[in-house]
């Protein structure tokens, strides 16, 4: 076979199937047969849920290696590198690692069918499976039941949270959501779930299965206050465990207490300094992700959050009211065709006093005039630009010292973001982002 570059494998994968998404476990399952993938690591923490997962599972993993653990990530989508989607220890997987796994399930999958993230997926196992892990940490894609990540049996598996969203594939309700959700628990395996209200199917599923069930508010939760925030939960032997004072994060700290609890259930030293410090360290580039750059001899403040659906809305907005800023939040937002337009913008709609809306570099972006249009029904300010490099540069004209620019909505606008930061800013300084 010729040898071909990561861009050339990623352009193969996408025409290999007809469809981008065919939701189904049979063509990957026959694969991995095939190849004898089987479980990649002695312990697997699998990820679910309708926000959160990424800071989740990083947060997983962050706890897992400040134990000496050698520690393998799968995540997806990526903002600009396909890389970003398979780590260990920390370190990105190279275009070479990846092409060798890519090549490997081409040879095994014969005759077989496969999309673009179930090749995906396939190859991360085949380079977990190589690494001589201790533990793997797996971010769901879509869903969870029939998600090409469900493959692997966890053990422990995570539900963030559960809203609405890929209606068209997991249906309209939280009910529905929650039973494909639901689908990544196993016999007997402990299953926990950082909704305060989840629906009755994900509670029955764990019955059903008889997991040892771990609920926040019930069996673990999180108090949160202007300095610091607490948490309780339990060992795996049901024995309480507490920390207190610990230092806020830019992160969502329901997540934070999420990976707690499931860390918690492992059996690995419980020391409150190292806990702290590993979480505390935890960063993952595009959510609750502000940074400070120069325009124009200006000093201005970004940022930056992926959050596209109404619960993240909703999430970033509480997130908003616990920091205000000197100034104004000027925000520069996208949208995918299929995401609920009227309740995202509903949720933030208070905390932004201009809008700069403009199209995602992407055949599913919703037309900059629905954005625009959404808006001026709700009474906002808005100005719409032909792409979202425009828009952030005709915000930042307009900024000051003491306003801040909100980048949301798509993981394409904050891709597009960062690309621009990567041309234009002569400093990206990190700035921690106070809950």
């Amino acid at each position: 076979m010729t040898q071909r570059t990561l861009g050339e494998w990623l352009a193969y994968l996408e025409q290999l199937h007809p469809s981008a998404i065919d939701m189904g476990l049979a063509r990957s399952q026959e694969v991995a047969s095939r190849m004898g993938l089987g479980k990649p690591a002695p312990r697997v923490i699998t990820v679910t849920g309708t926000n959160g997962k990424g800071s989740t599972c990083a947060f997983v993993a962050s706890l897992l290696r400040a134990q000496g653990l050698k520690v393998g990530v799968y995540n997806s989508p990526h903002l600009l590198h396909y890389n970003e989607r398979v780590q260990v220890n920390g370190v990105l997987a190279t275009d070479e690692q990846l092409c060798e796994a890519f090549a490997a399930v081409e040879a095994g999958r014969g005759e077989i069918s496969l999309t673009y993230f179930e090749m995906g997926t396939l190859a991360a196992f085949w380079l977990f499976q190589r690494a001589g892990l201790d533990a793997v940490v797996l971010e769901v894609g879509l869903g969870g039941r029939l998600d090409t990540v469900n493959l692997v049996d966890a053990d422990i598996a995570l539900v963030t949270s559960i809203g609405v969203d890929h209606a068209d594939y997991l249906g309209n309700t939280r009910e529905s959501v929650a039973f494909e959700k639901a689908g990544i628990f196993r016999q007997g395996a402990p299953a926990l779930c950082g909704d305060l209200n989840p629906p009755q199917p994900l509670l029955d599923k764990a019955r059903e299965l008889a997991c040892p069930f771990f609920l926040r508010g019930r069996d673990f939760d999180l108090g949160v206050t202007d300095q610091h925030w607490q948490w309780r939960g339990v060992d795996g032997q049901g024995r309480a465990l507490e920390l207190r004072d610990l230092p806020l994060l830019d992160l969502p700290m329901e997540n934070a207490a999420l990976a707690l609890q499931a860390y918690a259930l492992l059996g690995l030293p419980w020391v409150p300094e190292q806990i702290a410090a590993a979480l505390q360290a935890t960063r993952v580039v595009g959510r609750l992700d502000r940074r400070q750059f120069n325009w124009h001899g200006k000093r201005l403040n970004l940022m930056l959050d992926v959050g596209h659906n109404p619960h993240a809305a909703e999430y970033l907005a509480q997130r908003l009211a616990r920091r205000p800023v000197a100034g104004r939040r000027l925000a520069v937002f996208g949208l995918l065709a299929d995401k609920d337009l009227d309740g995202v913008v509903g949720e933030l709609s208070a905390s932004v006093q201009h809008w700069a809306v403009a199209p995602l570099d992407s055949a599913r972006a919703r037309p900059v005039a629905d954005l625009q249009a959404a808006l001026q029904n709700l009474g906002a300010s808005v100005t719409s630009y032909a792409s979202v490099a425009e828009a952030l540069e005709g915000q930042s004209a307009q900024a000051t010292a003491d306003d801040e620019i909100l980048l949301f909505g798509s993981f394409y606008c904050v891709a597009e973001a960062l690309e621009w930061l990567a041309r234009h800013s002569t400093e990206e300084a990190a700035d921690g982002f106070a809950g």
